[in-house]
């Protein structure tokens, strides 16, 4: 094919996606991607480009991992799908896989989104507790359904009517711009969850059932809950009756260096939701709870009926999923090369002023863009021209471009990315910043 010829196709490609392909939220990258393996992506034009987010913040094993490929081969060939109330070896193993993870969270449902488990984990803190208000950060994603997206307040909330009564949100605890500081300037959040609080209790009607939390915000802008604010997080829900929500979405599954992100503080949720990486890109999510909350939530008739609910096939890859972890001792990897990411980020902080901060656990980092480090304004500009450059020359990284949230580079590589690869986009990045102006 000629390079005409070529041109013509494209064009012809673009025709259809603009008569026949609805938009929905992001601006479509100007390249379709025919194939991705392992950190790789491969795009129309043979270009192969590192994928910083793991698809979307997912992929922890990579594309196309071998043992995955090898899992649904085996597992479509053999059941796929049940009626709801049927049961299969691979829900059973993976249920009861989870399920001994963690002490108090033995009691497990396997379902498809993040949103769809939010929605579960919701709904069981309301009959459960038979209250209704529900609490989350106001730089908080939990999914675009119902409860979740009333619990949702990062983005997306025009538009759309009326959310559901009785939500509020607190202020997320920013270190990079805190609300309440220490006389050295630094984060005082515990008066800032108290003053929260506070505001909560006024505008409650005394019906408080749950709050909803990322460990680190991720579509918030990859911000990290300080050590000890868990806790004391727990203990507010506690005074006040309410269940403890924790949505792992994109920390779940060794890629802060822990299994699961909550770990690191020592504090166990009521509810844990996890998805994205749980499947590693394919559509696998997951409640957990105690099994005292499940039997008291199936006394007072709990229902919570989708029609891919305990499906065969994604719980046989969630199944291969944790075997590929802990036999590649990918938590442990995750330390080692968030180790090296940070250091390669911190490097570009250090040689560029529009690198504001640096932040995140493990292999989820945030790189926050800004017109100058003094005044710390978010440089929406300059992170597109940084995403346009870097994209040209083969990295695929995504920026957070809510003005509310500043203009942070959520930074994912999968757990399986090489020490050369993350080098590699480390380098591509610097030339980004370059090209870009910074």
């Amino acid at each position: 094919m000629t390079r005409a010829d070529r041109s013509i196709a494209r064009d012809e490609l673009w025709q259809q996606v603009d008569d026949h392909v609805m938009r929905y939220g992001p601006v479509f990258e100007t390249r379709v991607i025919l194939s991705a393996a392992g950190s790789f992506m491969t795009a129309g034009d043979g270009q192969r480009i590192l994928d910083f987010t793991s698809g979307q913040m997912s992929a922890v094993l990579g594309h196309s991992h071998p043992e995955i490929v090898r899992t649904v081969r085996d597992q479509i060939g053999r059941l796929d799908h049940l009626f709801s109330g049927m049961l299969s070896r691979p829900v059973i193993d993976l249920c009861t896989r989870l399920g001994r993870m963690v002490p108090g969270l033995e009691k497990v449902m396997l379902l498809s989104t993040g949103g769809e488990s939010n929605e579960a984990a919701i709904r069981l803190a309301k009959v459960v507790t038979g209250k209704h208000e529900i609490v989350a950060f106001s730089r908080s994603w939990h999914g675009m359904t119902g409860a979740a997206a009333a619990a949702t307040y990062s983005a997306a909330r025009r538009g759309a009517g009326p959310a559901g009564v009785g939500n509020f949100a607190i202020p997320a605890p920013y270190a990079y711009r805190p609300r309440f500081t220490h006389a050295n300037g630094t984060l005082d959040w515990q008066s800032e969850l108290d003053d929260a609080f506070a505001m909560v209790d006024a505008q409650s009607t005394g019906s408080l059932a749950a709050f909803i939390a990322e460990p680190i915000l991720s579509s918030g802008g990859i911000i990290e809950l300080p050590l000890g604010y868990l806790a004391a997080l727990r203990q507010k829900c506690r005074e006040r009756g309410m269940l403890l929500i924790l949505d792992e979405a994109q920390t779940g599954m060794a890629r802060t260096g822990d299994m699961f992100a909550f770990q690191r503080d020592g504090v166990v949720p009521d509810i844990l939701t996890l998805s994205k990486t749980l499947g590693a890109g394919l559509p696998l999510a997951a409640v957990l709870t105690s099994r005292a909350l499940e039997q008291e939530a199936y006394d007072k008739g709990y229902i919570f009926l989708t029609t891919h609910v305990s499906d065969p096939l994604p719980a046989a890859v969630g199944l291969t999923v944790l075997d590929v972890i802990e036999r590649e001792g990918l938590a442990a990897r995750a330390v080692t090369a968030g180790a090296r990411l940070r250091d390669g980020l911190m490097s570009l902080h250090r040689r560029f002023d529009c690198v504001g901060d640096v932040r995140g656990r493990g292999l989820l980092m945030g790189l926050e863009i800004v017109t100058d480090r003094a005044s710390r304004v978010p440089d929406l500009d300059m992170g597109d021209r940084i995403a346009a450059e870097a994209m040209a020359r083969g990295l695929s990284m995504n920026i957070v471009r809510v003005p509310a949230m500043g203009a942070v580079f959520r930074i994912a590589p999968p757990l399986t990315a090489s020490d050369e690869e993350i080098d590699l986009g480390i380098s591509i990045m610097a030339e980004a910043i370059s090209a870009a102006g910074g």
